[in-house]
């Protein structure tokens, strides 16, 4: 268990903000005091960690135009630049629930529950996550990159969850530029309608683990992004450029769902993982394209300590999703029917456990009260 003096931890008294998040089942100490750190960063002193919050840099409706379809084909995944993967598999270490567990459920299950399936449908809320790089120029194709990510309940209908590396730059300690999120992504070479059949929703906030953003700490490599109302974009190539009509389609909660959010679980539950790989093995093999959703289903265990990544708290299971489907989500008691589960984690890091250059687990950040904390910053802010 990581020591608590890793930490930051500042009494609170006060409101509950958790009574804002639909069916939350566990009150929580609501944010106290917020302190600036410059750049527009801003810390909130919430339960047992902080968190780090910054609103998206320029315009939304810059953010939507900007990603044209010949954009988007050419995004790379980033976190095979990154490198976030781990050879070998040691002693495993022990993530340990730091109070009672706790359940937000889906959109739309606030008063019941959903049927099952037998047949395994591909949620509704998971897609790419789309991005520039911090102090690069835009127009690069080297700066066009992107992740995974999917939509969670929240009071608004307005939050992404992702990973702490697909909002934040740990190269150049900056957060991300011109993001954007595209639900049921899909590229077939279709029309652009294809691509994002129910919108794309450009970022108004972030939300991060101050350790993730501070100290690069990957066991707190989560975020969650609150994003504006969505447009679906009708483009019309006028020589070497693309025009572009927005209609909006509201929020987007309302146009997909959203999962919903567990923590505090066992370290050993059957999870489904879905995401976008793209990336290589490192035998340079490269057995996914990006252009499609793919998933994994497995038992959680805990994994060995990465000094690498400061990693003392990670659980994974076997898979061999590449770069690319970090962000993607873990989620628990997934129903086919309704698309929905409970997110219990994010794909973080790929392992090629036995050294054969395959990657053969991914591995998220433990779910705990920190993480809740996080959580629920994002799923009480109110955006347009």
């Amino acid at each position: 268990m990581i020591s608590r003096a890793r930490r930051l931890t500042i009494p609170l008294a006060g409101a509950l903000l958790a009574s804002g998040v639909v069916g939350a089942t566990q009150a929580a100490p609501s944010a106290a005091a917020t302190t600036s750190a410059g750049g527009g960063v801003t810390t909130v002193h919430a339960g047992s960690g902080d968190v780090t919050t910054k609103a998206a840099s320029g315009s939304t409706s810059a953010a939507v135009a900007f990603w044209s379809p010949d954009r988007l084909r050419a995004a790379k995944d980033y976190t095979e630049d990154l490198g976030n993967s781990v050879k070998g598999f040691g002693k495993v270490s022990k993530a340990t629930p730091d109070g009672k567990a706790g359940t937000v459920p889906p959109i739309g299950q606030e008063k019941g529950k959903a049927g099952t399936s037998k047949q395994v449908n591909l949620p509704n809320t998971v897609g790419r996550v789309f991005f520039t790089l911090p102090g690069k120029n835009p127009l690069d194709p080297k700066s066009w990159k992107y992740c995974s990510g999917t939509s969670v309940q929240g009071k608004f209908h307005n939050v992404v969850a992702t990973a702490g590396h697909c909002v934040y730059d740990p190269v150049t300690n900056q957060f991300y530029d011109n993001w954007v999120f595209i639900p049921s992504y899909w590229d077939g070479n279709q029309a652009w309608e294809g691509k994002a059949p129910y919108g794309i929703y450009p970022a108004t906030w972030f939300q991060a683990h101050d350790d993730f953003v501070v100290k690069e700490d990957y066991d707190y490599d989560y975020a969650f992004v609150n994003v504006a109302s969505g447009f679906k974009i009708k483009w019309e190539k006028v020589g070497n450029t693309y025009k572009a009509t927005k209609t909006p389609v509201g929020r987007l909660g309302d146009n997909v769902g959203g999962q919903g959010f567990t923590w505090n679980r066992s370290t050993k539950v059957k999870v489904f993982s879905f995401g976008y790989p793209a990336g290589p093995h490192p035998d340079g093999d490269r057995p996914f394209t990006g252009r499609t959703m793919k998933w994994c289903y497995g038992q959680s265990t805990p994994m060995p300590a990465a000094p690498k990544y400061n990693i003392q708290e990670h659980i994974g299971f076997k898979c061999g999703m590449t770069a690319g489907a970090s962000g993607g989500p873990w989620l628990l008691n997934y129903k086919s029917k309704s698309r929905t589960g409970y997110l219990n984690g994010i794909n973080s890091v790929a392992w090629d456990t036995d050294g054969n250059d395959r990657y053969d687990r991914i591995s998220s950040p433990y779910f705990n009260g920190e993480t809740y904390d996080v959580y629920k910053v994002a799923a009480n802010r109110w955006t347009s």
